[in-house]
């Protein structure tokens, strides 16, 4: 973001390359900047000298050595008017009068460099320090700038304070009414997949690669992942030795419970897989529709559909299947035969 280092070193000069090297913006930038807050105050000033300056063009000349400026302007289709139509002691109103501007002009320049180099490390984690409350959004700390956790990209059980540090999904940058904002989210399921990009080589590497995942933030996630390389274990590299790397990403998500499978073109293997640790007696696959109904033992029959239904609700979020989880009937054998035991042992 260079200054020539030719220039001469006057106050202004120096002034300029201070402030290029201190808010790592180009000299052009700033000089361009400077330009149009001195239109700007110019056009006010003459206006209050009662003179309509507002339907003409501008230029500025701005000696990059002495800050000397000279203001010409001219009829829109008449350049060939163009005059310097600079006013006496015009250099100090025009100071005076421009520093607010060429503040905010600046800020918004810097802005947009900040803005500029976040843009590459979308869909990447940032560290940041949560700031403060904004209603029911979060207001966070990541450098040179802020980002927002709105509400819906929070994990609804999770406690923040203020200067906590924590990892955030870069999720977007979008465009509000007050300039470009950073998104920020911990409840993205993508937010754990860069968590175990960043504690599993083998994935950063891609030599292991997340085929699919499924999230209720703060409670449980699957994740299936694959490999193509032999020798190399999926499950095992996510899980680490001694399940030091699925840990480490649990800590970081608070808790939450993390399933890892092995992913299989296999829809029905797929479907066994996703529903682990439980046993499936059957399944019966219609690949059209999408929908399959599987089979468990009776006493297994909770623990596949799980709390509230969360279990096989992310098991179908991950496999694409519509699943009906239905008993095997054992259940009621197993009474059968215990009533048969107790009508023996009264009559003996």
């Amino acid at each position: 973001m260079a200054v020539a280092t030719n220039l001469p070193r006057t106050e202004f000069s120096q002034a300029l390359r201070a402030l290029a090297t201190e808010r790592g913006l180009d000299a052009e930038v700033i000089i361009d900047t400077i330009k149009q807050a001195i239109i700007a105050a110019f056009k006010r000033d003459a206006k209050d000298r009662g003179e309509d300056y507002e339907e003409h063009e501008f230029d500025v000349d701005l000696d990059s050595v002495s800050g000397e400026v000279k203001v010409y302007a001219w009829p829109p289709e008449e350049p060939d008017k163009r005059a310097d139509v600079t006013p006496p002691g015009f250099g100090r109103i025009a100071a005076q009068t421009a520093k607010q501007v060429i503040h905010q002009k600046i800020r918004e320049a810097e802005k947009g460099v900040i803005m500029g180099e976040f843009e590459g490390r979308v869909g990447s984690l940032v560290s940041g320090l949560i700031l403060r409350f904004d209603g029911p959004n979060v207001r966070v700390d990541v450098g040179r700038t802020e980002g927002v956790m709105p509400a819906d990209e929070r994990v609804p059980n999770e406690r923040l304070t203020s200067g906590q540090r924590m990892s955030f999904l870069l999720k977007e940058i979008e465009d509000t009414p007050r300039g470009k904002q950073l998104l920020l989210s911990r409840a993205d399921p993508q937010f754990v997949v860069k968590l175990f990009a960043r504690e599993v080589p083998e994935i950063s590497s891609g030599s292991v690669e997340v085929k699919a995942i499924s999230r209720e933030a703060g409670v449980r996630t699957k994740l299936a992942v694959y490999s193509n390389q032999s020798g190399v274990d999926p499950v095992g590299s996510c899980v680490g030795q001694k399940g030091v790397r699925v840990q480490a990403v649990t800590n970081e998500l608070g808790g939450e419970k993390v399933d890892i499978i092995a992913w299989t073109d296999d829809d029905e293997e797929l479907i066994k897989a996703a529903l682990a640790p439980v046993e499936v007696v059957d399944i019966s696959l219609d690949k059209k529709k999408k929908s399959a109904v599987v089979k468990v033992s009776d006493d297994q029959l909770s623990l596949a559909i799980g709390k509230d239904g969360q279990n096989v609700r992310l098991a179908m979020k991950l496999t694409g299947y519509e699943i009906d989880i239905v008993g095997d009937g054992s259940g009621e054998k197993k009474e059968i035969e215990n009533t048969e035991v107790t009508e023996v042992a009264e009559k003996q």
